[in-house]
């Protein structure tokens, strides 16, 4: 199929099947932020006739274009072709308005797989530790040769990748909840990381996040490989939800941790102490990542070929993290200053204590997701924390859980972040480490965790 057929064909879905038209349809576009500009370039390159639909009567819109802005963006919507959602926008909330559309809702990630022209896509979900081990994915495949496109939920929205990709390339998705709650294609290659509860607020119920994970593995044929995190009977379901051949990582098949090494069908590809990344954690992306390429190369390169051992390697051994997980600041009068706002919940505010020995001051508190911290509170009772800072609206919440531990060394953190550094650099001690891991979303005091880890790193560096 052509270049210019991929971008010059339409797709209208219903319950039954996928009509092609080569006609301009009428193309609303439902939330105009990253993924929205995306999807504009896009059907606006095919010509398609473009209105753009958010409730932000600020946002700047192209010169020319029609727009509905405000609180009735999501109106009479049965009057355009086709309806591209944004990833945070609920498919249900263009159905409480609009119940007779379904069959006209897509996104960017669902033209992005009818679009694509290689069939080399890897897709990557779970709760934590998508970016990281999507990145790792991309950073081994590329070292051993490949020609890599890495996007989705981490940095490039997916459509905005298809003018670059050619058909023997590989792509790299990490894919979110939220984008996969109505996905109609599934990867060629998918990995589940490990799964908990998380976005309650977002999803209907656990129930639903999960359904919305399973999308990623639904469709695969038994040509296809469904790669999942050994330990997690929920990782386990959602990667069963297809007919891809089912591999585990952590364990054999897949690459797992044996005698403090990184090893895969006999081969050891380093040590864990080469490791840049920080924390055990991490060592579950490792092998998820290692899993997704051996068995991607095994493919191109036939089973009797071993991958390129030395390529994945150097990866694993120079990669140090993503910006905001675990990112270190600075050390000022032997206090390390770590920025982990990219943790969003209990869970990996447990990881981020568990990754030190030293004596901690964490930052906990946020907004709300739903989130339960009782285990939260048992991991700062049991991992050295020398205070607990409580910040936003969860801080009452998450207080009760401490007090319920007999947990007592904690106090309010303060209203903004220079407050919150400067109590914790008062507090902390030589060789004591200070740690921005909230355990929380960020929405009651910051913009979303980028803006909190910004404001905390700008903070840290102003200490004195």
């Amino acid at each position: 199929m052509s270049r210019i057929f991929l971008y010059s064909k339409v797709i209208v879905r219903d319950t039954i099947s996928h009509l092609l038209y080569s006609i301009d349809m009428k193309v609303a576009i439902l939330g105009f932020d990253s993924e929205g500009q995306a999807s504009y370039d896009y059907f606006s390159a095919r010509g398609d006739e473009i209105t753009i639909c958010d409730r932000d009567t600020s946002k700047q819109i192209p010169e020319g274009v029609a727009s509905v802005l405000g609180d009735n963006y999501l109106d009479d919507l049965d009057r355009f072709d086709l309806l591209v959602r944004t990833a945070g926008m609920k498919p249900s909330a263009i159905l409480d308005k609009n119940p007779d559309v379904a069959h006209k809702i897509t996104s960017c990630v669902n033209e992005f797989f009818e679009a694509c022209p290689t069939k080399n896509i890897i897709g990557v979900t779970g709760t934590k530790g998508k970016g990281t081990t999507s990145t790792l994915i991309a950073n081994m495949l590329e070292a051993s040769g490949k020609t890599v496109h890495i996007g989705g939920n981490i940095g490039i929205p997916a459509l905005s990748l298809l003018p670059n990709i050619s058909d023997d390339d590989w792509v790299v998705l990490e894919l979110s909840s939220f984008q996969l709650i109505d996905i109609k294609s599934s990867p060629h290659i998918g990995v589940c990381l490990m799964v908990v509860p998380e976005h309650l607020d977002w999803h209907k119920d656990l129930e639903e996040y999960i359904s919305a994970k399973e999308q990623l593995f639904a469709r695969q044929g038994t040509a296809d490989t469904a790669i999942y995190f050994y330990d997690n009977p929920i990782s386990k379901r959602i990667a069963s939800a297809g007919q891809g051949q089912k591999i585990a990582f952590y364990h054999s098949p897949g690459a797992e941790i044996i005698n403090d090494n990184v090893i895969i069908d006999g081969h050891t590809i380093c040590q864990v102490d080469e490791l840049k990344l920080l924390g055990r954690h991490n060592w579950q992306n490792v092998c998820a990542a290692v899993t997704a390429v051996w068995y991607a190369c095994i493919e191109v390169c036939g089973p009797s070929e071993t991958p390129d051992i030395e390529a994945m390697r150097s990866v694993l051994t120079t990669f140090s993290g993503l910006p905001y997980r675990l990112e270190f600041v600075r050390s000022l009068n032997n206090v390390a200053y770590y920025n982990d706002s990219f943790g969003t919940t209990p869970e990996t505010a447990i990881v981020a204590l568990q990754t030190f020995d030293q004596p901690k001051v964490i930052i906990l508190g946020g907004s709300d997701k739903g989130a339960d911290y009782t285990e939260l509170a048992e991991a700062v009772a049991d991992n050295n924390v020398r205070q607990v800072l409580l910040i936003g609206d969860q801080a009452k919440r998450i207080q009760t859980a401490l007090d319920a531990v007999d947990f007592k060394d904690y106090q309010a953190g303060g209203s903004t972040m220079t407050e919150i550094v400067d109590k914790a650099h008062e507090i902390a001690q030589p060789n004591d480490v200070v740690l921005l891991s909230t355990g929380c979303a960020s929405f009651d005091m910051f913009s979303n965790y980028k803006d909190r880890g910004n404001q905390f790193s700008e903070a840290v560096s102003k200490l004195a």
